[in-house]
């Protein structure tokens, strides 16, 4: 396939920037078929939101695993573990629909 340079703009601030070929050609070798909707400035920001995100105790109420989450929870103990979540994700996408 033949990549070329394209000017994007970021949908947070607005500011055009450049997708060039070899970023293109990384994301098609990964597998990604959208092409990025934030600037690399807005990306990191992002990140580094998500790196310094306050994160909150809680005990599983299915396994009573103790762990993190990031976000405040109502009561700590009505949370699922990420393990216990991600389980019951899949057994309810596997759900036939009636």
């Amino acid at each position: 396939m033949d990549f070329q340079d394209k000017t994007l703009t970021c949908k947070d601030c607005g500011k055009d920037f450049a997708w060039s070929a070899g970023e293109q050609k990384f994301y098609a070798d990964k597998g990604l078929q959208n092409s990025p909707s934030r600037c690399p400035d807005c990306r990191k920001q992002m990140k580094d939101k998500k790196v310094n995100r306050e994160m909150f105790a809680i005990t599983c109420k299915e396994c009573g695993k103790q762990g993190e989450v990031p976000f405040e929870p109502r009561d700590p103990n009505d949370v699922l573990c990420a393990d216990c979540f991600s389980k019951r994700k899949d057994e309810q996408s596997t759900e036939p629909t009636a």
